[in-house]
């Protein structure tokens, strides 16, 4: 049996902790939720600056999802992950993935303040 998948969240965004409140009651035993400010960086996962930048998730074989991906994978957790997986259809997906690098960006910088002036990657 596989370990669980990992969502990594960033517990200092009001709208993140809203979503993770929501998956903490929903989601089956297969979704484990870590704060990313809980943690310390290792040099064989994305950074910290990585997770708080875009959403990640390792799946229980260890492979890394991000952003849209990892939010699909999140979701199919819960009895409305059929939803969420329209974002993956060949139409939908390239303009949900830009619709989430958009938000992305700004939500980083909005909490952060600019990348230019924090060093970001």
């Amino acid at each position: 049996m596989n370990a669980p998948d990992t969502l990594f969240y960033d517990g200092q965004c009001p709208l993140c902790m809203r979503e993770v409140r929501l998956l903490t009651r929903i989601a089956d035993n297969r979704l484990k939720l870590t704060d990313v400010h809980g943690i310390a960086d290792d040099s064989d996962e994305p950074s910290r600056l990585a997770r708080l930048k875009n959403l990640h998730l390792r799946t229980g074989d260890g492979e890394w999802l991000t952003g849209v991906d990892a939010t699909v994978r999140a979701w199919s957790h819960t009895r409305w992950g059929f939803l969420f997986r329209v974002l993956r259809w060949p139409l939908i997906g390239p303009l949900a993935e830009k619709a989430y690098a958009y938000w992305a960006r700004r939500r980083y910088e909005g909490l952060y303040g600019c990348s230019k002036c924090s060093g970001a990657e």
